[in-house]
């Protein structure tokens, strides 16, 4: 009998949204997807969570807690949303500056980020990669932390990125990935339901002029594995001291983990 875990790892690699695609050909559909709405990218997250998107961000920093001299890898982040919050929290308790890379398949997303780098004065302050999660351009036990906001669920083999993630994290390093998760309270899970299938599409339609685009994000959301069976996966990779915390009634989650 298939174990449940391996049958939500397989799933994700041969899914695009609902759609069934074979997994070698999954990258390259993600990839024209965000090339398409990287232009509105952060505009559609304030649209679409009311805002709330800036509060889950922040709770992921809150228990990363920073410190001065931080190496940071910070995978599918190409706008630095991410970077950007952790360099300034790190520059308001004057310490060493942090060491951060951001690393994002999508050279649209990247080039985006570089731009708020460039327009901040902070181009020297973040290194920008263009490589693939699944197999990162970094030396073995290289930096301190790995975090990734609402990425994960796009990649096609789970189980390579999130072993590349324990292989480029030093011992006592730490892996935090904020994602969408899986509703718990029935109640709450039907609003979220006529939300997601009828307010998101027409956003994606009218603000970014990508209507497909903007189901496929729900469509990824409802076909991503549940908090715990993620949890299994993270464990699997080597990765321990596997927890997670639910944002906005299980809309959001964080998982922590660390490589001992």
């Amino acid at each position: 009998m298939t174990d449940p875990t391996d049958q939500a790892r397989d799933r994700l690699a041969g899914s695009f949204g609902y759609q069934e695609v074979r997994p070698e050909d999954k990258s390259a559909l993600v990839g024209d997807l965000f090339a398409r709405v990287a232009a509105r990218y952060d505009l559609m997250n304030d649209l679409m969570s009311a805002g709330v998107h800036r509060l889950w961000k922040a709770a992921l920093i809150d228990w990363l807690a920073p410190q001065p001299g931080l190496r940071l890898l910070d995978v599918a982040g190409g706008t630095g949303d991410i970077a950007f919050r952790v360099l300034d929290r790190i520059i308001r308790r004057d310490g060493a500056p942090p060491r951060i890379i951001v690393c994002d398949v999508n050279t649209t997303m990247l080039e985006g980020g570089r731009d708020r780098a460039i327009d901040a004065n902070r181009l020297d302050a973040i290194e920008w990669v263009c490589a693939d999660a699944e197999a990162l351009p970094l030396p073995d036990r290289s930096v301190d932390a790995y975090t990734i906001a609402f990425g994960i669920r796009n990649f096609t083999r789970l189980d390579r990125a999130l072993a590349e993630a324990r292989r480029v994290l030093v011992p006592g390093g730490r892996f935090l990935c904020l994602e969408f998760a899986s509703v718990p309270s029935p109640l709450l899970r039907r609003a979220y339901d006529v939300y997601s299938f009828t307010v998101l599409p027409w956003l994606g339609e009218h603000v970014a002029g990508d209507q497909a685009a903007y189901r496929y994000l729900v469509e990824s959301i409802r076909r991503f594995p549940d908090q715990a069976t993620f949890a299994r996966l993270i464990e699997r990779a080597g990765l321990e001291r596997v927890r997670h915390r639910d944002l906005s009634g299980g809309i959001a989650a964080i998982h922590s983990a660390w490589r001992l």
